[in-house]
């Protein structure tokens, strides 16, 4: 692995992610004049999705020409490329469309299989969080850790749920973290909710059902800032999606213990 071309991604990764973020934040300002589409059941694309995935698409090839691209709007592009871009131009598109500030962006990038850039950007918080294999995660410029939490009584879970699982498969966890003492949040974004464990901001993050282009830049946080994730591409998560959990060090095994009895991850 090249690590001058790593860093070059990484540089590029911000730059387009705040330039894209910034146009997102314009669509957000007039969202009275976006049409609106239905993918399915709490699931919707608006024209800002995909405007601002095709802007980051064509700033990736005219960088780098060879790599591949997988977003949320435009599927699989270059699938064997050395390097592969994992896009989510507005994550928390419900959120978006209500005027609600919980959305971002979030940039992965992938190389020889494994995710070693992750970049999500929040507009309306002016905050990037960025991380790169082997060197740390940051919100801006400010180191970020994972929080040192031991107990799911010593801070907030984030979770998630969409209608691609069953209820029944995630409202005994719910149960069971209350029942325990613990407090829980959904915002609308997972990727933002995973940037905020990163941060130590949550203690955690739970959802039984989560596509690749919403979390593999915040995996490359987590990890980076000292947290622990579930192995997401196992059973080709990439393409399919998967169960996702992170914590902090010493949560992970106490939430995972939680899950277990509800899904296998």
């Amino acid at each position: 692995m090249s690590t001058a071309a790593i860093d070059a991604r990484y540089a590029l990764a911000q730059s387009i992610a705040r330039q894209a973020g910034l146009q997102a934040l314009e669509w957000f300002r007039k969202r009275d004049q976006l049409v609106i589409e239905s993918k399915g059941l709490q699931d919707m694309v608006s024209a800002a999705d995909k405007d601002t995935e095709l802007y980051i698409r064509a700033q990736v090839l005219a960088r780098f020409a060879d790599d591949g691209f997988l977003g949320e709007e435009g599927g699989l592009d270059h699938a064997d490329a050395d390097y592969l871009w994992v896009i989510d131009p507005i994550d928390g598109t419900a959120c978006f469309v209500n005027g609600m500030h919980a959305w971002c962006l979030s940039i992965a990038v992938m190389h020889a299989g494994k995710p070693v850039i992750g970049v999500v950007f929040d507009p309306n918080s002016d905050e990037m969080f960025h991380a790169c294999a082997g060197q740390g995660a940051f919100v801006n410029q400010l180191p970020m850790q994972a929080h040192s939490a031991r107990s799911i009584t010593e801070g907030v879970l984030g979770v998630g749920f969409s209608h691609r699982v069953p209820v029944s498969a995630f409202v005994p966890f719910l149960d069971r973290v209350l029942s325990g003492g613990g407090m829980f949040i959904r915002n609308g974004s997972g990727a933002l909710m995973l940037s905020y464990v990163a941060a130590g901001r949550l203690i955690g993050y739970y959802e039984p059902h989560i596509n690749s282009w919403d979390c593999l830049a915040a995996i490359v946080l987590v990890v980076e800032a000292g947290g622990q994730v579930n192995d997401f591409l196992a059973h080709n998560g990439l393409h399919d999606g998967n169960p996702i959990i992170a914590a902090g060090p010493h949560l992970y095994a106490p939430l995972r213990a939680l899950i277990e009895p509800v899904t296998a991850l």
